[in-house]
């Protein structure tokens, strides 16, 4: 039997615990605890996220906030009813409920910022800067989707990968269409993140 105390301890990899993903403010203030239904299943999928993206991330920028991470079952059921930005549990780009599982949906995802690129975009930086380099290094993603605050973005992994980038920042929509090809070449893409800090550049022990 999982208590939340030992579900919060667990790795998923190198630099994420679970409880860094469980953190909800709609859980806080209607008081509905965030506890996975499908623990083990959650966990499966929360690992790939964390390996195949997050990390990368996380060593090439430094710290990444999480700004949403897992939900479950029934928070997020509530979140879509009360209509409070969520998702319903069966839409097939809903990504924060990682233990729900209709068919071969598998997917794990968050809503997170990079506090590097966040300062630069305060500046006026281009979102598609931050988008062309997580397509081009992050071979593992399904879909990201941009937010004017912060530059927030959702990205997602999933066990069938759509490759899609979508933004509610201007030039809002689809920047990347699942099956697309990319409307800029692969040099035209690298000059807009020439200056990025080198892929998983830190030097960790």
């Amino acid at each position: 039997m999982w208590s939340l105390e030992t579900l919060g301890r667990v790795r998923l990899s190198r630099h994420f615990y679970f409880r860094d993903f469980l953190y909800s403010e709609i859980g806080n203030i209607h008081r509905i605890p965030n506890i996975p239904e499908d623990p083990n299943l959650a966990i499966a999928h929360g690992r790939r996220l964390c390996e195949e993206l997050l990390d990368p991330l996380t060593e090439t920028f430094g710290r990444i906030a999480v700004r949403s991470g897992y939900r479950s079952p029934s928070l997020n059921a509530f979140g879509n009813r009360e209509k409070l930005n969520c998702a319903r549990n069966d839409n097939p780009l809903e990504c924060h409920v990682w233990d729900y599982f209709d068919g071969d949906r598998a997917n794990a995802g968050a809503s997170i910022v990079i506090p590097w690129f966040a300062d630069r975009y305060a500046q006026g930086r281009d979102w598609r800067d931050l988008a062309w380099w997580l397509h081009d290094h992050l071979p593992s993603y399904s879909d990201i989707w941009f937010f004017p605050k912060l530059c927030a973005f959702n990205l997602t992994w999933r066990a069938t990968p759509l490759k899609r980038i979508d933004s509610y920042i201007a030039p809002r929509g689809g920047l990347l269409r699942p099956g697309a090809t990319p409307g800029e070449t692969l040099p035209e893409r690298r000059e807009r993140y020439a200056d990025f800090p080198r892929f998983r550049g830190l030097d960790l022990p």
